[in-house]
Parts: structure tokens; C-alpha cells; sequence
């Protein structure tokens, strides 16, 4: 039975921040001569250590090429998303597989699929999404991975803005691609008997991805998190232990739509380059670019940090590593190891707070030079409210990380933490006082949780 969601709905959020960094990028996309991508096992959870690896060093590859399938689910493929040579399996811990690392051809070649109908039934269309790796660009929540075959979602998910410090802005990714996201959106519906949601930028109605009728659209208003895709499904159709939603990226659903328009596998990718660097600027590229291809002549001298994603919510990587599955940003940081004399006590440096007590307060829409400083270590886990206070949901994210803490159950169940992944919590992590690793310790509750079946 669909469900009944309205559309059209203006939702305006005041809880939250908008953390304001320099180093946003401008400009056109422009190709950038990247020469090797990597695909990480690690970039999915619930995906078994060792998957099965089957491809070999020297060996080539097309684009949407099998390169490893989980054990537990082998019919689901994670594929090359470039032609070339593979050069690198990588081991991490206890031999799991880091990485399948391919030296890309000047000229990409595709592997050409023979594609089914959009309108051919639900199981033949998830059977070759399967198989040509479009699958894994799926994501379940709760849990955060990719789906089961067997599960039919209640509704689907797709944010259209990001407003996390230094986001990509998607109404430039999308420019001349409106087709191919709209067949996107055409074959997503075929897999659920819910509806398929965007949520739309409330500051900018004059949006591109307003002009698709094939799904229902709710606009946002606020600062970050509003652009957060868990945000949004909490105040249009919350999660429950027992209802699943699905979430992909405005990319994914490219490259969805590219494979029916093409019968290729399409992981072209635009990745924001931003944070300290000489020229911020957005790359065309493709899926686990390299970070050292990315960012080569783009730093000044000194010490600096890659994320894969944003500032708040990224993932640290090493500067010979690859962007994440997931990521189309790369934020570069200086590494803060400088040591603060006498720390709040004395007038210091203006950086983002939401707190008053601080000069930047007063600085309103400023952007800040920042580091990696945490500027404190961590402390006892009192209850101060600010958590609270930049959580735009019917959630108390400080007791619901107590109870993650005592694993207790009950309490994460009750306290909502399947409408929680770890993005939505950034921000709250960001004005701990106490300096707790908020993020990983909801990882880790919804881990106990799925453990313990």
C-alpha cells in the first residue's frame, strides 16, 4: 500500500549551525587529470572483512568490471569505476581487504550492459542492478548499508542540497544531466511501494530538482543540518524499527539514470576540492579519486589533514588514500598542534561557536581560518543542553548516548536512535563540551544494537 506523504510542504527548521569555513569552492567544474581510483571495502558496513576478490594485480579492467562481492550476499557486485590496470589489492587488519586500487586508461571504455525495461517487474530490474554494481549505491537505513534484496523499502530519500561546511552545491552537478536524473528517480520508484522524496532548498526556489514530477517534494529552510537527508525524513516519514527507508545521493541517482540511458556503468564524478588550498575549485573525476591526484600543487608548506566528506562528518584519510564511495568532497585542514597559553581565559583567535562568550559571535555570516585543534581534551559527560539545542528533532541525543554507553536497548529504542546516523549528530559532537567522540559512540549503539538481533 503507497503511503499517503504530502508534497509540497515548507518544513523551516531553527535548531542548528552553519559552520562557515574559508576554502569554499568556486567556480565551473573542470577536469583534473586524476590517474588512479580506489574502492574500499571499508566505505560500507555490515559488508563481511574479507570480501572475495576477483580480480588480480596486472590484470585488466573495464569500467563496471566485478572487482569483489561480499561473501555473504555474492550476487551483489562492487565494480571498477574506471577502465585500466589494477595495481594495488591492499590488506588491512587480519588480512581484510583495504582497497582494489586501478591505474585508469587515458580513455575510459565501459563495459555495455544488456538493460531491462524500466517498466520490466521489481525483481528483474533489482536482479541487474545487482549484477552491474548499481545496487551498492543503495543505502538502508537504520544501519547504513546496503540493502537486502528481499527488503522493500517504505519510502526512498534523496537530499538535493548539503549544507555541512563546504558542501558541493548539487544545482551546479546537475546542470545539463535533468534527464538522467529524472529516469533515475523513474527506476527508483519501481522498488518501492512507497514514494521516492526530495528534499529541496527552501532559500533557493528557483531550484532545478523542483521541476521533477515523479516524486513528492518538501522544501527546507534553515541551518545545518536542514540539509541532511535523516533530518528530513524525521519531521516527513520517521524511521521505526520496523520500517526501513532508503537513501542515495543526487550522483548515485545519476549514475542510476545513466545506466538506463546508456547501458553503462557511469561513476563520473563532481568532487568539491575545498578547505586549504591554493585553488578551491570542483574536479570532474570519478569515483575514489586519489587524494594525492586531487590535491597535487594545491598545498602551501606545513602540515595539513584529508576528509573524505565535510569538516563535521568526514572520514580522516591518508594523503595517498582515496575518497570514500559515498564522498564527492575532499576538505583540506591545517593540522592544529599549537598549543593555546591559559586557553578561554585570554581573547583568542575568532573560530565558530555557538557560543556567545566568544568574540566571533558577533561576526554573523563570517568564514573562518580554522585547524584541526580540538582546543580541550576530554572531560566529564555533563549535561549542558547544547546538543539539544542544534538537533533540529523530537530526540535527546545526550541520554540517548548514556544509553549507547550502558547498552541498554531499550533506552537507544526508545530514544530514537534508528532515525540517527552519524552526519546527524556532527553538529553535536561539534559543540560537546565534554569533547566526546559522539559520532563513533552512536556507531557503536547502532552496531550493539544489530549484533544482538
Amino acid at each position: 500500500m503507497a503511503v499517503d506523504i504530502k508534497s509540497g510542504q515548507s518544513i523551516s527548521l531553527r535548531k542548528g549551525y552553519d559552520v562557515r569555513l574559508v576554502g569554499e569552492a568556486k567556480g565551473k567544474p573542470s577536469h583534473l587529470q586524476v590517474n588512479r581510483f580506489g574502492i574500499s571495502p571499508y566505505s560500507f558496513n555490515g559488508i563481511s572483512p574479507i570480501p572475495k576478490v576477483v580480480v588480480e594485480v596486472g590484470q585488466s579492467v573495464q569500467a563496471g568490471d566485478p572487482l569483489f562481492f561480499d561473501k555473504v550476499r555474492p550476487g551483489i557486485h562492487y565494480v571498477a569505476p574506471v577502465s585500466g590496470e589494477v595495481i594495488e589489492i591492499n590488506r588491512g587488519a587480519k588480512r581484510s581487504i583495504a582497497s582494489v586500487v586501478i591505474l585508469a586508461d587515458k580513455q575510459n571504455q565501459h563495459k555495455v550492459f544488456n538493460v531491462p525495461s524500466i517498466d520490466a517487474d521489481r525483481g528483474k530490474i533489482i536482479a541487474f542492478m545487482c549484477e552491474s554494481g548499481l545496487w551498492v549505491h543503495l543505502n538502508e537505513r537504520p544501519f547504513d548499508q546496503v540493502p537486502s534484496v528481499e527488503t522493500i523499502p517504505t519510502n526512498i530519500f534523496v537530499s538535493t542540497f548539503d549544507t555541512g561546511p563546504l558542501a558541493p552545491d548539487y544545482e551546479l552537478i546537475i546542470e545539463g544531466d535533468e534527464a538522467a536524473f529524472k529516469t533515475g528517480l523513474d527506476v527508483l520508484s519501481k522498488l518501492t511501494d512507497g514514494k521516492v522524496i526530495l528534499g529541496l532548498d527552501g532559500k533557493n526556489k528557483n531550484t532545478k530538482f523542483g521541476s521533477f514530477k515523479n516524486a513528492v517534494t518538501n522544501w527546507f529552510s534553515g541551518p545545518h543540518p536542514a540539509g541532511n537527508v535523516g533530518v528530513q525524513i524525521h519531521h516527513v516519514a520517521p524511521i521505526s524499527h520496523h520500517k526501513s527507508v532508503w537513501t542515495l545521493g543526487v550522483q548515485d541517482v545519476l549514475t542510476i539514470g545513466k545506466m538506463w540511458t546508456t547501458g553503462k556503468y557511469d561513476a563520473s564524478r563532481i568532487v568539491a576540492v575545498a578547505g586549504h588550498v591554493k585553488n578551491p575549485m570542483y574536479a570532474k573525476t570519478y569515483l575514489g579519486a586519489s587524494v594525492a591526484d586531487l590535491i597535487h600543487g594545491q598545498l602551501e608548506n606545513g602540515s595539513f589533514r584529508f576528509i573524505s566528506g565535510d569538516a563535521l562528518s568526514g572520514k580522516q584519510i591518508d594523503g595517498d588514500g582515496y575518497l570514500h564511495f559515498r564522498d564527492d568532497q575532499l576538505t583540506v585542514l591545517k593540522e592544529g598542534k599549537d598549543f593555546e597559553m591559559f586557553g578561554w581565559l585570554v581573547p583568542m583567535k575568532a573560530r565558530p561557536s555557538i557560543s556567545k562568550t566568544f568574540l566571533s559571535s558577533i561576526f554573523g555570516k563570517k568564514e573562518f581560518d580554522v585547524t584541526t585543534n580540538s582546543h580541550g581534551e576530554k572531560r566529564a559527560f555533563v549535561e549542558t543542553g547544547k546538543m539539544e539545542s542544534v538537533l533540529p528533532m523530537n530526540i535527546y541525543p545526550q541520554h540517548l548516548m548514556k544509553a549507547i554507553l550502558a547498552q541498554d536497548i531499550e533506552k537507544m529504542e526508545g530514544l530514537g536512535i534508528y532515525e540517527l546516523t552519524e552526519e546527524d549528530v556532527a553538529l553535536c559532537e561539534f559543540v560537546d563540551s565534554s569533547k566526546n567522540p559522539v559520532q563513533s559512540m552512536l556507531r557503536d549503539g547502532l552496531n550493539y544494537i544489530k549484533e544482538q538481533g
